[in-house]
């Protein structure tokens, strides 16, 4: 079974390098794409996505990666026959976050990157990938709909998505399991990789031939 691993904001496809690792190890083939550079929309994106990879596959997604998760849940429904959501959510930006948004993107174009962000992507690119999530679609009824399992993460120091949120998210769809991981914050893959392998790759076992 294929594994789509999409990364989060303001990191990159490398971000995943620990779960690459164990999936083909277990026998899993993952797929890495790079977000950044596809243009304002994640929707955009998710068309794209589509067309670069065939057949069916698992989403994974992570913050900015879960929205693209469930954008390609929303195009290809008969392609994503599972999906995880780490740390991100299905609904739109509130007005106060959009404004927030804003004020980073235009930041960045003004000033560049800031020395608290770890990355090797441009400044631009980082923007308008800001701008993509800023603008994307409430899909909530796609997470409530999905008709495949559905695994929610999230660590109980994230300040970002909260345990309560996640929770509701889990709540509301068909096929959920919520997970908590003690201690860890918004990068919950990277701040406990093995852990999060295990929790993923028990998820992934139903696809295990």
């Amino acid at each position: 079974m294929k594994v789509m691993l999409l990364h989060g904001w303001p990191l990159s496809e490398r971000m995943w390098v620990p779960q690459v690792i164990a999936l083909r190890k277990a026998g899993f083939d993952p797929l890495v794409p790079h977000l950044y550079g596809r243009g304002p929309s994640i929707d955009g994106w998710a068309a794209q996505l589509l067309r670069d990879y065939d057949g069916q596959f698992v989403a994974v997604g992570a913050s900015m990666g879960g929205y693209c998760a469930l954008a390609l849940a929303r195009r290809a429904p008969e392609r994503v026959v599972g999906m995880a959501l780490v740390a991100s959510r299905a609904a739109a930006d509130t007005f106060e976050r959009r404004r927030q948004r804003d004020d980073q993107i235009a930041a960045l174009r003004a000033r560049g990157l800031p020395p608290e962000i770890e990355t090797d992507e441009a400044a631009e690119d980082l923007a308008v990938a800001q701008e993509a999530m800023r603008d994307r679609m409430d899909l909530s009824g796609i997470a409530a709909s999905f008709g495949g399992p559905l695994l929610v993460c999230v660590g109980d120091e994230d300040d970002i998505v909260s345990v309560d949120e996640s929770r509701e998210l889990a709540a509301g769809a068909l096929r959920a399991t919520l997970e908590v991981f003690p201690g860890a914050g918004h990068f919950i893959s990277a701040e406990q990789p093995d852990r999060f392998n295990d929790v993923l790759l028990e998820f992934l076992s139903q696809w295990q031939t």
